[in-house]
Parts: structure tokens; C-alpha cells; sequence
């Protein structure tokens, strides 16, 4: 994390705000009357809007090829429409600042993935104790032995959100990597494929007797043009000119930031054994960071920005969580 940068300190308690307050958004918009279906459309809806002005203002064209947007429908579907439908599904019966905690769990997916199909390597051994950590940690916050326990349809079905983020961003580092196209104009691109694709699913779903409220669309206005659009900016901002590293650290703080907005505003509260889950977990996730150094490795401000859509790089930022 970049010392005696104000700026970008605030970058980045600003995008850890944003982006951990999703999860609180969703809980309003889901008390307000608003359905799981509604709410995905309406985010992505939202954010492609906001993010195809900010590309027209950057002078990115959205792409033109045939294959370049089937691989986008591909990663519509594993890293905006499904997991959004499954954290609204989810925390329909779970706490918002849970639904955070369990989201934290996607870098130990992703490695997981990685490691079944080849693509990853443990590398270095506390790659693998994180990974093994950091499922002992989210089996602490299901405790399964309790009557009691989240093994709940709704707390599986935010744990297969996370899994859903983790085969996109495996999908996206083998397709979408290094095409010309802005990362702004193919983020776009990917949440206007997502908003095609969750429309059935809206048209399907059951709506609600009543109307929503006020506070339910005031939140879901949230949720989609900050949480969703305003964050892939900023995200993207805080890689080009900090590095990954300085990005990668911001998803340290989401499930802090989730846990913390549900005990003060909805006045959510974790048990210890919740708590002490979190922290294992995030210790976990930080062990499978690391990795072996190798001669000639440039770090930080020394190493070429990234801007193409990779794991933990800008298009996941087409995602709130």
C-alpha cells in the first residue's frame, strides 16, 4: 500500500466504501419490496449506463467483433447477472455484513480453480495453508455442527456467488486479456450483455403484491451507479496509476466495511464465532497471495500498468462485490 499519498489513501477508503456498502444496498432494496431479479437488472442496467459515458468520454469504442462478444455474454453471465441474482437471493435470509464476510472467499475459489485445471500452481506452501485456512474459516462461519448454523439455502447461495466471480475472472484471464478494447468500453460492453441477460430472468421471476418503497429505490440507484459504475472508474484510476497491489488491498477491506455498515445501520450482529471466521479468512486469502520472487520482477510504481481484464485487474470491477 503507497505511503504519504492523501489522494490515494482516499482513492482507496472511498472504493472500499463504495464498494463494501453493496451488500448493505442490497439488504435495503430487498426490504424495501424490491425482488432479487429486480434488483439485477436494475444495477446493471445502471452501471452499464454509467460506464458507457464514462467510455464515450475517454474516446473507447465498444468492440465490434462477433467473438469478442460471445466471450463477453460468457463473462456477463459468471461475473455480473448469476452472482448478483445469488447475493440478492442469498441475503434474503442472511445478514448483509455475512453476505460480505462470504464474498471474501472468492481468491480462494479462484486458486482452487486454478489448481484443478492446471492453471495455477501452490507455488510457494503458504499458498496452499491459505487455501486450506481460509475454507476452515468460512466452515467456522457456517458451523455446520449447530443447530443453529448458516448452512442455509440462502448462505450457499451467496457462497456460490463467490464461486461464480472466481471461474469469470479464470474465463476472462484466458479470453478477454489483452484485446484492444478500453477497459472502460469492454466493462461496459460485459454489464450491457449482462442486462440482456438477466431481462428473462426478471420476466419469469415472481414480482411482489406491493410496490417498492422509496428507500428501496433510492438504494438500488445507489447500488447501480456507484456501487457498480462509479467503482470500475475509480478501481481502474487506482491500478493505472498505483498498481494492482494498491487495488488488491482494497478487497482486504470490503467484508470489514460490509460488517461494519450492517451492525450500524441495520443493526446486524455477528457472534464471535462469525467474527473470528472473517479474520481467519482474510488471513487465508492473504497467504495465497503470496508468491515466489523472481530475478528482474518490477513492483509498484516500477512496473508497467496493467490495464488490460484480468483476475483482480479492472473488469471485475464491472461487479460490485
Amino acid at each position: 500500500m503507497p505511503t504519504g499519498q492523501p489522494r490515494t489513501v482516499l482513492r482507496m477508503a472511498l472504493l472500499a466504501l463504495l464498494w463494501g456498502s453493496g451488500f448493505l444496498w442490497i439488504k435495503i432494496a430487498l426490504n424495501g419490496g424490491l425482488t432479487p431479479a429486480q434488483i439485477t437488472v436494475t444495477r446493471c442496467a445502471l452501471g452499464a449506463a454509467v460506464l458507457l459515458g464514462l467510455a464515450r468520454a475517454a474516446g473507447q469504442r465498444l468492440p465490434r467483433d462477433r467473438r469478442t462478444w460471445l466471450h463477453l455474454v460468457v463473462a456477463a453471465l459468471f461475473c455480473n447477472t448469476l452472482p448478483f441474482f445469488l447475493f440478492g437471493v442469498g441475503e434474503q435470509t442472511v445478514d448483509s455484513g455475512v453476505a460480505g464476510v462470504l464474498n471474501a472467499t472468492t481468491p480462494l475459489w479462484s486458486l482452487l480453480i486454478g489448481l484443478a485445471f492446471g492453471t495455477e500452481r501452490a507455488g510457494h506452501p503458504l499458498r496452499l495453508a491459505g487455501l486450506l485456512l481460509g475454507f476452515a474459516g468460512t466452515l467456522l462461519i457456517f458451523a455446520p455442527w449447530r443447530q443453529h448454523g448458516l448452512t442455509s439455502p440462502g448462505a450457499l447461495a451467496l457462497l456460490g456467488a463467490a464461486a461464480s466471480y472466481a471461474v469469470a475472472f479464470a474465463y476472462m484471464a484466458r479470453f478477454l486479456a489483452g484485446r484492444r478494447t478500453g477497459p472502460l468500453a469492454l466493462s461496459a460492453a460485459q454489464l450491457s450483455a449482462a442486462t440482456g441477460l438477466a431481462v428473462p430472468v426478471l420476466a419469469a421471476a415472481p414480482g411482489t403484491p406491493a410496490g417498492p418503497t422509496l428507500g428501496a429505490l433510492a438504494a438500488v440507484l445507489v447500488l447501480g451507479i456507484f456501487g457498480t459504475g462509479i467503482t470500475f472508474h475509480l478501481n481502474y484510476r487506482l491500478i493505472a496509476e498505483e498498481g494492482p497491489t494498491a487495488a488488491a488491498t482494497v478487497g482486504y477491506l470490503l467484508p470489514v466495511v460490509s460488517v461494519a455498515l450492517g451492525a450500524l445501520v441495520l443493526a446486524e450482529q455477528l457472534g464471535a464465532r462469525v467474527i473470528a471466521g472473517m479474520a481467519v479468512v482474510l488471513l487465508g486469502v492473504a497467504l495465497t497471495r503470496v508468491h515466489r520472487r523472481t530475478p528482474g520482477r518490477l513492483s509498484g510504481r516500477n512496473r508497467r500498468p496493467d490495464t488490460t481484464p484480468s483476475v483482480d485487474r479492472p473488469v471485475r470491477a464491472a461487479g460490485v462485490e
